[in-house]
């Protein structure tokens, strides 16, 4: 994870410093993608800002007054990402149909050459994110930013192609918003699952039915009722949970094998259980029973 930290410095420099060189190539040779590509860009600098601030965030210890820490950072970064990556894509599209009615020339060998090195720069960056991308929802939010600015660029180099080819003075525009309909169906699921663990559901990796039959296996467990199963994070689930003990076995031994089975089955380290006897069960009103 502490590699995570200079590959957002190192992406946010380099993408900074490739705004500026195509928001200019772009406002000099009149390209709407190049000049659409680095507005998307500059969107995607921001949201590399706000997953490395929520990286950061994420590290700090609890305190009295927050006792989780600031760990759900990392999930508001990530709904976030996903909220200005939506917009950007909104906004491009929309310019790009208003493009097909006012077409004009543009410098096409410029715009490639500078489309190609947003190819390289995107591509770079985004391979600094793709391992951490697999099990943190915020890390791969940065990935998909870079992976969709890879993407756009390598479209601003295709449609100057074609421009040179043809001449088709549409084919901008026309790229513009096919970029952005890939985009736009790429985030989507981003968006959801963000949205979906701000609520606290259920993260996507973990079968909840499974983890209510695998507490009520354990020897000396009667049953279990409220269970909860939530994320503090986009990389760190937590559970709690009410065993019913049927007194065959102490609540010692019964606690470490529920733990290490979490653990070991689906990567819950964050696990509060309470032991109860029948008796008080029976009294307890269930949220959830896993029926």
């Amino acid at each position: 994870m502490p590699g995570h930290g200079r590959a957002f410095g190192i992406g946010i420099l380099l993408n900074v410093g490739f705004v500026i060189i195509e928001a200019w190539y772009g406002w000099v040779t009149g390209s709407l993608a190049l000049l659409a590509d680095a507005a998307h860009n500059l969107s995607d600098v921001g949201g590399l800002l706000l997953a490395w601030a929520a990286f950061a965030a994420a590290r700090l210890k609890p305190d009295e007054r927050h006792t989780y820490g600031w760990r759900r950072g990392s999930i508001l970064a990530s709904f976030a990402n996903a909220i200005i990556l939506l917009v950007a894509m909104g906004s491009l599209g929309w310019e790009a149909i208003h493009r097909f009615s006012e077409p004009h020339p543009i410098a096409a060998g410029t715009v490639i050459a500078v489309a190609a090195i947003g190819v390289f720069i995107n591509a770079v960056t985004a391979w600094l994110f793709m391992a951490g991308g697999k099990s943190d929802l915020n890390i791969r939010g940065a990935f998909l930013h870079m992976a969709a600015d890879a993407l756009v660029s390598v479209g601003v180099v295709i449609a100057g192609l074609l421009y040179l080819w043809q001449g088709w003075t549409w084919i901008d525009p026309a790229a513009s918003l096919l970029i952005a309909a890939v985009v736009v169906i790429g985030t989507w699921s981003l968006f959801r699952q963000s949205l979906h663990l701000l609520f606290d559901g259920v993260p996507d990796h973990i079968d909840l039915a499974a983890v209510m039959a695998t507490l009520q296996q354990i020897p000396g467990v009667a049953s279990v009722h409220d269970l909860h199963v939530w994320a503090m994070s986009t990389a760190e689930p937590a559970l709690t949970a009410h065993l019913v003990s049927n007194g065959e076995r102490g609540n010692n031994d019964i606690l470490q094998s529920a733990q290490q089975l979490l653990r070991g089955r689906f990567g819950i380290e964050h696990v509060t259980l309470q032991i109860e006897i029948e008796a008080c069960a029976a009294s307890c009103a269930p949220h959830f029973t896993g029926h």
